[in-house]
């Protein structure tokens, strides 16, 4: 038999220190902070990254980030864009560097802003080594993941005990001119595997895997646009990854989830649309305003 646990009360007289706000750390002119600009939506931005962005003199910024993010800038602000998408690069990431080492210089205060968290595929451990190497101080602001956004978005949990015990991230393609990918390492079926820029690859990712081990029925999820407006996530089985991409015309950026966590995703969606519960209540990945996500579940082998 289980008893209920004794109501806890606070001895009298009790009180707390007055809460204070962390103080706003430095950032000196002259310097480079990587900024994380998180998964889409600007209010999933970490405190330390809106005040960085208060400061700068100079925002250099890719693609995928939100406008909604570039105006938390200040208006004196001078905006860069460097491009940064698949294989289509606005500069080359040797001229990037040299923009950031090059207004440091000058004394300014410079912000390199990417999607997701700088560290995560966003080649923020390049452009920290030029800077400095270059002599410049040099500061990352985390940012949360385009994976981490689309699990909170989407229902999709990575990890859970029924389903997978480990979670590995993995790009899709890499320098021109080097060997393939080793998918030997990501084919435990007990793993999820997440896999960054790999829409273009979809084909021999599916291949390599069931080559390794993986099973072909191996549930999968392509979550395109993740916590932006317009995403959707298609799911589907592994050894018909590539005609779903091609069915469904599923345009980058795109993530895939490889795994069985792919199943619980299905049953939560389903329990969220039985409590009809709102949907921007558990909307983690976007703003109230935005349009809400289009799920699509293929049958195996589904025919036009």
């Amino acid at each position: 038999m289980t008893h209920p646990a004794p109501a806890f009360t606070l001895p009298p007289d009790t009180s707390f220190p007055p809460a204070t706000p962390s103080p706003v750390r430095a950032f000196p002119p002259g310097s480079v902070v990587l900024v994380g600009a998180g998964p889409g939506s600007a209010d999933l931005l970490t405190l330390r990254a809106v005040q960085r962005l208060a400061q700068a003199e100079v925002l250099l910024y890719d693609h995928l980030v939100s406008p909604d993010i570039l105006l938390l800038s200040p208006a004196s602000c001078r905006q860069i864009c460097v491009g940064k998408r698949a294989s289509r690069h606005t500069l080359p990431q040797a001229e990037i560097n040299q923009l950031l080492i090059g207004f440091a210089r000058q004394g300014l205060r410079v912000v390199r802003l990417k999607g997701g968290d700088p560290f995560m595929f966003g080649r923020g451990g390049e452009e920290m080594h030029a800077v400095l190497s270059a002599g410049i101080p040099c500061e990352s602001v985390p940012g949360i993941s385009a994976a981490l956004g689309a699990a909170a978005s989407q229902l999709l949990p990575l990890t859970h005990r029924d389903y997978a015990q480990g979670c590995s991230f993995v790009t899709g393609h890499r320098r021109d001119g080097e060997s393939a990918l080793d998918w030997t390492v990501n084919s435990h079926p007990e793993e999820t595997l997440v896999v960054y820029m790999g829409l273009g690859e979809a084909e021999h990712i599916a291949r390599q895997l069931m080559a390794d081990g993986r099973a072909a029925d191996t549930p999968v999820a392509i979550v395109e646009q993740a916590c932006m407006p317009g995403e959707r996530t298609v799911c589907g089985q592994l050894d018909e990854l590539a005609a779903l991409v091609a069915r469904h015309q599923l345009q980058a950026p795109a993530l895939l989830v490889i795994g069985k966590v792919v199943l619980l995703h299905r049953q939560l969606a389903a329990l969220r649309s039985a409590a009809a519960i709102q949907a921007e209540f558990l909307d983690s990945g976007h703003s109230a305003t935005d349009h809400p996500a289009a799920i699509l579940h293929t049958p195996p082998h589904e025919t036009e």
